[in-house]
């Protein structure tokens, strides 16, 4: 029997729009980063004759950089680091922070005080001076700023599990199964580790945006990647002299870089309306 109509038909459900700006923005430099590589496997060396910050046109849609090379196929090269470097660098604060929340949550306060305390002096470090301070030292291997922007990552990440796990319902059911004779290893990775799941998702995705930041602020600046790298944020700082005369080698990975920040901003904002059922 269908629903009747008029004034006394139930409302129907909306369904969920898809945020389909965001996903546009975000999607774009994430499959740049992914299928670039694949797309240009030719030399960035500049080519024989080629003019340095020349504007787009013939054999350089996009022109060339300072150097020379093709600004098309840095672009196409350049996205991986940014994307990879980002993503590594959340695997390793989430694979640190998530076991480090877990043991502060746990039965034993004086390993609770350590973490804690720990995590407070961690946060007092700004991220892009201790990046420059890796730089001084000697550090810019690729692998260095990514794993130091991680760690810089983890107090944040402890916290949140920490709190996860100590939330007043979890409390109740870690009784429930210690009771029921589980050990800690089940309450701990079956339990806690599931519940806190979704904030984790949601702060990962949010968390994203702020590695992809300082890393790419730390190249901008030098402290990482060589002047001869592909990165978007390298590219910037590499031409930005030459703005006015090659717009294109510094709009275009700016650009992307804008897009990856404010797609991934969205989506965030999304899923958190959505967490509250405002859409």
């Amino acid at each position: 029997m269908s629903a009747p109509d008029g004034p006394y038909a139930p409302p129907r459900a909306r369904r969920p729009r898809l945020p389909w700006a965001a996903l546009v923005l975000l999607g774009v430099p994430v499959l740049l980063a992914v299928l670039g590589p694949l797309l240009y496997g030719g030399d960035l060396a500049p080519a024989d004759g080629a003019l340095p910050s020349r504007p787009p046109g013939g054999q350089h849609p996009l022109g060339t950089d300072v150097l020379g090379r093709d600004v098309l196929g840095l672009v196409l090269r350049g996205g991986a680091s940014v994307v990879g470097g980002a993503v590594a660098a959340l695997a390793v604060g989430m694979a640190v922070g998530v076991p480090l929340g877990l043991l502060a949550a746990g039965p034993s306060r004086r390993l609770d005080e350590v973490v804690m305390r720990t995590s407070d002096v961690l946060l007092a470090f700004p991220g892009l001076l201790v990046l420059m301070t890796l730089a001084a030292t000697g550090h810019r291997a690729w692998g260095w700023p990514v794993a130091v922007a991680g760690l810089l990552q983890v107090p944040a990440v402890a916290r949140l599990v920490r709190g996860a796990a100590l939330a007043p319902g979890a409390r109740t059911v870690v009784e429930a199964l210690r009771m029921q004779g589980h050990g800690w290893a089940y309450v701990q990775l079956r339990h806690l580790v599931r519940e806190s799941a979704g904030p984790l998702a949601t702060d990962a995705a949010g968390r994203f945006t702020t590695v992809l930041y300082l890393l790419a602020s730390a190249n901008f600046l030098g402290l990482g990647l060589p002047a001869s790298s592909p990165d978007w944020a390298v590219l910037v700082e590499r031409n930005r002299d030459a703005l006015f005369l090659q717009p294109a080698a510094v709009l275009v990975p700016a650009g992307l870089l804008t897009a990856l920040c404010v797609g991934g901003n969205l989506l965030v904002d999304r899923a958190l309306a959505r967490g509250r059922g405002l859409m």
